[in-house]
């Protein structure tokens, strides 16, 4: 337990660093956003759907602009994240854009004495349980704050993509979750590039059935899991842009998967 306190205090101050970073970034388009853009992408928009006048609980939200979109598109929306810079500026740009987020600095696994209530959706997304050791605590913060009939939506990077080294050419890492972090010391940021002082990252990759065998565990019921051959983002080395708009590796083109989504549900008593 010790150890992952560690790994977890470490990851706090990785995203930290970051999030000065990242609200200057391009990646990021902060300014459009601030002029009305949305940052959410065509997949999560329509999987999930209408959101208006619907309780909305986003986990690891980092510096909440999916969150205030959310908000934007009618939702009573609340963030989470383990940066506690990455909320305050999450906050101070809810208070910009006059939005009614809340936002709540929180390792998810404490979430529950951090916040109360249940929510309509919650919703994650994007570089999000990489970052934690055990599914079956992510899964039970998920059924504990998930309403019954409510919707449990996430889409993320496919653990596929996770295998491969930088340049996508030697597969280094296991796809199945050994529990042992994976280390990492990194003085970038995936953004643009923008440095940062060295500092170790800890991770642990998660095939698709330990995450799916551990929300059914909690009672939730899966609606469905889709795969894609694509990013909306270009994050990873040697992507090119389709004419779709999305992003594909270029010597693996719709060859691995790089997302997936999966939608559950948590039944009436």
């Amino acid at each position: 337990m010790e150890d992952l306190e560690n790994y977890f205090e470490s990851n706090r101050q990785l995203w930290n660093l970051r999030t000065p970073l990242h609200r200057k970034s391009a990646f990021y388009r902060v300014p459009a956003f601030m002029e009305g853009a949305t940052s959410l992408n065509r997949i999560e928009l329509e999987e999930l759907g209408d959101v208006r006048g619907k309780s909305l609980l986003h986990l690891q939200c980092h510096f909440g602009l999916d969150t205030l979109s959310w908000a934007r598109l009618g939702a009573k929306a609340t963030g989470i994240d383990l940066s506690d810079a990455a909320v305050e500026e999450a906050r101070r740009l809810n208070r910009q854009l006059g939005l009614d987020a809340l936002f709540v600095q929180s390792n998810i696994y404490n979430l529950q004495e951090n916040l109360h209530g249940q929510f309509e959706v919650v919703f994650t997304s994007y570089g999000t349980i990489g970052w934690l050791p055990d599914l079956e605590k992510w899964a039970g913060t998920i059924a504990h704050f998930l309403q019954p009939g409510g919707t449990f939506y996430m889409v993320d990077f496919h653990p596929v993509a996770w295998m491969f080294d930088d340049e996508f050419e030697k597969i280094i890492y296991p796809y199945h979750n050994t529990f042992e972090p994976i280390v990492t010391e990194s003085d970038h940021s995936y953004t643009d590039g923008s440095g940062h002082a060295p500092h170790k990252e800890y991770g642990w990759n998660h095939g698709l059935s330990e995450i799916i065998s551990s929300l059914t565990a909690t009672g939730l019921r899966l609606e469905f899991l889709h795969e894609f051959p694509y990013s909306p983002y270009n994050c990873f080395q040697h992507m090119v842009q389709g004419d779709d708009g999305n992003w594909r590796i270029e010597h693996l083109r719709d060859k691995i998967p790089l997302l997936y989504s999966i939608k559950a549900t948590k039944p009436l008593p």
